[in-house]
């Protein structure tokens, strides 16, 4: 939940079971989240199936499923490692979709969510906007 910062209305974020109810199973999400790190390092080729990749949407892609299963991890094992994980991994989603406020998917900007400094909130809102969207840039 947050607030914005300009009308100080109370924004809710999807509940964690909301936003992860479609996502892969955690290990399979795991090895999907490594090979998209590999094809945007160069150190795997992705596979020429369908229309040319954009470059920012991709990225973006790769972010927010890291964030998401970093988010996802820190639910399951709440100790400090996971949630600072989960928080820097969310911070980076944050910054890029500052930088391209275009490709926000849910109704929220990165910056109306600010009770959680963690930014965990804004993972689940756009994890959940992007499922609902297909999945688009993948």
């Amino acid at each position: 939940m947050g607030v914005t910062p300009d009308t100080a209305e109370v924004i809710d974020a999807p509940r964690p079971h909301q936003a992860y109810s479609n996502a892969p199973e955690l290990r399979r999400e795991m090895h999907q989240v490594l090979a998209l790190g590999a094809e945007r390092d160069g150190r795997q080729v992705r596979p020429v199936s369908g229309p040319p990749v954009d470059a920012t949407a991709a990225e973006r892609v790769w972010l927010l499923r890291r964030a998401a299963l970093m988010d996802r991890m820190a639910l399951d094992d709440p100790g400090p490692g996971p949630v600072g994980a989960a928080a820097q991994t969310a911070e980076e989603l944050v910054l890029h979709d500052r930088r391209h406020p275009g490709l926000v998917a849910g109704p929220h900007h990165p910056d109306a969510i600010t009770l959680d400094p963690s930014r965990r909130p804004y993972v689940r809102q756009e994890y959940a906007a992007w499922t609902a969207a297909g999945r688009p840039g993948t």
